[in-house]
């Protein structure tokens, strides 16, 4: 506990200290070279006063010193989390080179291409210098540092291998966020299925059943049913095109907040997109997959099991799962094999709690559970390029079945009157 309020103590410090610390920022310049020729470049510093004073130690006469502007909409400005994944295995690679971990991170604060990813590691230098782990260093940064990230960054800290606790994790991050943008895919295309359909038919129904309607109208006969229920849609449209957009928007609306307020819709919502077909199969996979690889990489770590089994419940992505993952954690702390828990879930398949048991007997849980996550992370790619292949004649199918029912719901007033005409 007392631990705990140090901790807290630390970081409510730091905080205040950078709220006061001069913030870097970027400034482009032009000037006079020793030789009298005109250049140019970028400098970073907490003042246009501090550049020309760098400018004029390099023997440079500064003519323009100002703030680098930053466009408004640019993707730059965020921090993605494969920039951690990639500043990660950077670490990974330095530190096993032999770079001291302050070095590293200035040098690759330095030489990063946004702002905000330099602002970053500047706070963590600045940090870590002052005498601080790195692990505590990072704890404040959790939009970017997870719980799991810091834990086996302090777990490696504290058995002297860094570097391959840093390594663990960029390998569990590439791999963590390849699957993520695989399932990802998987779930675009049936989304871009609808989307595609349901524009083209109002496109239709806007646009061109009324110039058909306008022909129908000189004939002087009924029309046939189906036709009909075509024009009267087309006519609800264009009178209520408004309240049909508004109820989309709402609805998403609607549905987003309730998602971000309500954690019991969250969890129904969980269980319902693993029910459904084709897609659900391949969030099965995936969560298993997640489920896994986050063991292997906290155990290997030398993270305690029930520790571990806590991360990987949160890092699995689904409530389902993470349900099932802390049932498990509660029959470990009691005694239990984690084969024998993973059994009474009823969630997890035979193959992988058999290669959990045999991990479990052999000693090598960590190893077994790295092949356990990559045969779920093959069959998420199969059953996503599977899935792209199936989506692509089905998408050709439902918008040629729309469009193709429109035309001839038009054409086939105009198919009887040939008829009539020809008899």
């Amino acid at each position: 506990m007392a631990i705990a309020t140090r901790r807290s103590k630390q970081t409510r410090d730091r905080t205040k200290a950078q709220k006061h610390q001069p913030k870097v920022v970027t400034y482009t310049w032009s000037g006079l070279s020793r030789d009298g020729r005109r250049t140019s470049g970028e400098l970073r510093g907490v003042s246009s006063a501090e550049i020309r004073a760098q400018l004029k130690a390099q023997g440079v006469v500064p003519k323009i010193v100002r703030k680098k502007s930053t466009p408004l909409f640019s993707s730059d400005k965020k921090i993605k989390p494969m920039d951690i994944a990639m500043a990660t295995r950077q670490i990974a690679t330095m530190l096993a080179a032999g770079v001291p971990i302050v070095t590293t991170l200035e040098l690759l604060g330095k030489g990063h291409d946004k702002p905000k990813m330099r602002e970053l590691l500047s706070t963590i230098v600045n940090d870590v210098q002052a005498g601080i782990p790195l692990s505590d260093a990072l704890r404040p940064h959790r939009l970017h540092f997870d719980d799991l990230y810091v834990d086996l960054v302090a777990a490696g800290e504290h058995s002297g291998s860094l570097d391959a606790v840093f390594d663990r994790i960029a390998t569990y991050r590439e791999k963590s966020e390849a699957l993520k943008s695989k399932i990802k895919k998987a779930m675009f295309y049936p989304a871009a299925v609808v989307i595609v359909a349901i524009l083209v038919t109002a496109l239709l129904l806007l646009f061109v059943v009324p110039q058909f309607e306008t022909i129908f109208q000189g004939f002087g006969a009924e029309l046939p049913g189906f036709t009909q229920m075509v024009v009267n849609l087309s006519r609800w449209l264009q009178a209520s095109w408004y309240i049909f957009a508004i109820a989309i928007i709402g609805g998403i609306w609607g549905f987003r907040r309730t998602h971000r307020s309500s954690q019991k819709f969250r969890d129904k919502i969980d269980a319902l997109v693993l029910k459904i077909p084709a897609i659900g199969e391949i969030l099965h996979k995936g969560a298993m997959a997640k489920f896994a690889r986050t063991l292997a990489t906290t155990f290997a770590a030398g993270v305690p099991l029930i520790d571990g089994l806590e991360s990987a419940a949160g890092a699995s992505g689904n409530a389902v799962y993470k349900k099932a993952v802390l049932d498990i954690r509660t029959e470990v702390i009691s005694g239990m094999q984690m084969n024998v828990a993973m059994r009474t879930t009823g969630v997890f398949p035979d193959m992988m709690i058999q290669m959990v048991m045999i991990g479990e007997e052999a000693g090598s849980l960590d190893s077994m559970l790295n092949k356990v996550a990559n045969i779920y992370e093959m069959q998420v790619d199969d059953a996503v390029d599977g899935l792209s292949s199936l989506i692509e004649p089905v998408m050709m199918v439902v918008i040629g079945t729309v469009v193709g029912g429109l035309i001839v719901a038009m054409y086939l007033p105009i198919f009887q009157l040939g008829n009539v005409v020809g008899g």
